[in-house]
């Protein structure tokens, strides 16, 4: 892709916006709020500003680059199920015994020359003009709360210590000074198990942060390969072209040739700096904490640089879009796994590792449960909190209001299990970072004949809980026309959820499912948004029961009275000040329902 700007003119329609706006809040604020529109769109920011710092920056902010399917979908070449095709025929290869088949064969080998990158010589011309520091580029602050400006889009490229397997990942990198970054690789990131070499071998590990460029290697940074796979084959599979790479001036990395901004540098194992806080793709703030930090050793760019960057917070954001095209392309690499999943979908409310649904053909008694322990031992699999098996005869995955029919007309306690597990970097609900709750639920069976309860009105049933404990505020119930009806209530919380499940045994006759939220920042009219809430709250070991009927405490944690030692980090929502100033100015067209649905304030 020779030029980002014509491609996204001609195919993303893109919208461009020509007002000085700054980098602290105004222009994350807006494409926060753009890619959460139906008729999304890219965004060019041609005059970011710092007006606290007093500059006006060279470069133009692009965001939103994968603002829907539609582009996400261009971006990639095809339809990502078509790629994903492509990887099933060749996980599936069998010797050829007639003459056409020998042809097919010979064409789909002959498409993988284009797999491996090609290491070139020559500068490339994303080296061609230097740059001071860090300060002349258009670093952004997304939140109020963000321990400061950080690079969201950086492609960090990196190198095992004896140089043999390289990798790509897209970490955020929070901007201290000129020439210093904070490299947030988390725990599990092949980046971080590649510092950890260098740290024993008590080397300084040389890294190289591209931004810009063919929107396919942001893509590719965030592409859940196998340890020791380079994701830029990728690239090479999906566009089949031959990928270029030219190296760093400073240090030993290569990296696309026609990126727009390049960083190296490196990063010495015995320095640390407490990065953060910052407002995370899961709607929460990670909260501070030490990592490794980058010494740049040199900037430089091509003529006429976009700063390419994204946001991160609640959903739906450009996230959804990218990790569609990674759910489609990558099923066939799980289904080596689980042979006999038929699909999978992670819903973006339940911010891909929180929650994941996944159909399969039932082949014996606790297949499902087998597939569940699969699932958890696999890759990127092994993060997801909570997942939800259905048979064969499913609705589609992505048709919500059917799937939760399915799932709660066949739910018994009998057929979720609870186990424990590796948990996501930014999980903040488990009760030890890095270890928490696992929740599976086997919803292959037959349809329950019995709803097995007494149906009450909201008013009803909220009256006979309020008789129990007064701090109940309000109840909705949902899915009443299936076995297993959900009672959402809003609790004004002073004391431990667990004491008011143990007072609750009475209402056993009309309740299957209840689930508690916290009174202030819920709505419970909001279903979207109550799901994201839920499950990024709950730790299931901690926070699921199952008598005397299924009760589930998604609340926030308190470390006083839930005997909870982490701290529980604040949801990300925008600046008021700002959106009402955007909104007066005519930069945002939004109403007060669109602010209420995605909790945006």
């Amino acid at each position: 892709m020779k030029n980002v700007i014509d491609f996204l003119k001609k195919e993303g329609n893109l919208k461009i916006i020509e007002d000085e706006l700054d980098v602290n809040l105004e222009i994350p604020h807006i494409a926060y709020i753009e890619v959460k529109k139906k008729d999304s769109r890219p965004l060019l920011f041609t005059n970011p500003v710092d007006k606290k710092l007093g500059i006006k920056y060279r470069y133009p902010v692009l965001m939103n680059i994968f603002a829907n399917y539609d582009i996400t979908t261009k971006i990639l070449g095809k339809h990502p199920d078509l790629i994903a095709k492509e990887i099933e025929e060749l996980l599936h290869l069998k010797p050829p015994t007639k003459f056409s088949e020998k042809i097919s064969l010979f064409m789909k080998l002959f498409k993988l020359k284009n797999v491996f990158p090609k290491r070139v010589n020559s500068k490339g011309i994303s080296q061609e003009v230097e740059i001071k520091d860090l300060d002349e580029l258009p670093i952004l602050k997304t939140w109020e709360e963000d321990g400061g400006k950080f690079i969201t889009m950086g492609q960090v490229y990196t190198k095992s210590l004896n140089g043999n397997i390289q990798n790509l990942g897209m970490y955020r990198l929070q901007k201290y000074s000129k020439n210093r970054l904070g490299m947030h690789w988390q725990i599990h990131k092949d980046g971080a198990h590649f510092f950890h070499e260098y740290k024993k071998a008590n080397k300084k590990m040389p890294v190289t942060v591209a931004i810009g460029g063919d929107p396919l290697y942001i893509w590719c940074g965030q592409a859940p390969l196998p340890h020791g796979i380079f994701e830029l084959l990728m690239y090479g599979f999906i566009r089949e072209e031959r990928l270029n790479l030219v190296k760093s001036l400073t240090n030993d990395i290569y990296f696309p040739e026609d990126v727009d901004f390049v960083i190296e540098g490196y990063v010495d194992p015995n320095e640390f700096e407490i990065e953060g806080p910052f407002g995370d793709h899961t709607g929460y703030y990670t909260l501070p904490e030490p990592f490794p930090v980058m010494e740049v050793t040199k900037i430089t760019s091509k003529e006429n640089p976009i700063f390419a960057a994204t946001v991160v917070g609640k959903p739906p954001l450009e996230d959804k879009y990218m990790g569609w095209g990674t759910e489609r392309i990558f099923l066939p690499l799980l289904k080596t796994t689980a042979p006999n999943l038929i699909d999978y979908h992670m819903p973006e409310n339940g911010v891909f590792h929180n929650l994941i649904l996944a159909n399969m053909k039932v082949m014996y008694p606790g297949h499902a449960k087998q597939f569940m322990h699969a699932f958890w031992g696999v890759g990127q699999m092994s993060f997801v909190k909570h997942a939800i098996f259905l048979g064969e005869d499913s609705p589609r995955l992505t048709d919500y209001e059917n799937v939760a029919t399915y799932v709660l007309d066949r739910l018994k306690k009998e057929d979720i299990l609870i186990s424990e597990g590796v948990v996501d970097h930014l999980d903040h609900s488990s009760p030890k970072q890095f270890v928490g709750g696992k929740l599976g639920i086997d919803a292959t069976g037959e349809p329950l004949k019995e709803l097995g309860i007494e149906l009450l009105k909201d008013n009803e049933l909220l009256e006979k809980l309020i008789k129990i404990d007064e701090d109940i505020t309000g109840l909705k119930q949902y899915k009443i026309e299936t076995k297993n009806p959900i009672v959402v209530i809003s609790y004004n919380k002073k004391r431990s959820v667990k004491g008011l499940f143990e007072k609750l045994e009475p209402l056993k006759k009309y309740i299957k499912i209840l689930v508690v939220v916290d009174e202030k920042n819920n709505d419970l009219n909001n279903p979207y948004m109550l799901i994201w809430r839920v499950v990024n709250n709950i730790d299931a070991k901690r926070d699921v029961l199952l008598d005397p009927f299924i009760m589930i405490d998604a609340t926030n944690k308190d470390p006083d009275i839930d005997n909870f030692d982490r701290e529980w980090p604040p949801d990300v929502v925008c600046s008021k000040e700002v959106i009402d100033d955007l909104r007066k100015r005519g930069l945002l067209d939004i109403d007060d329902e669109f602010i209420k649905k995605f909790g945006i304030l």
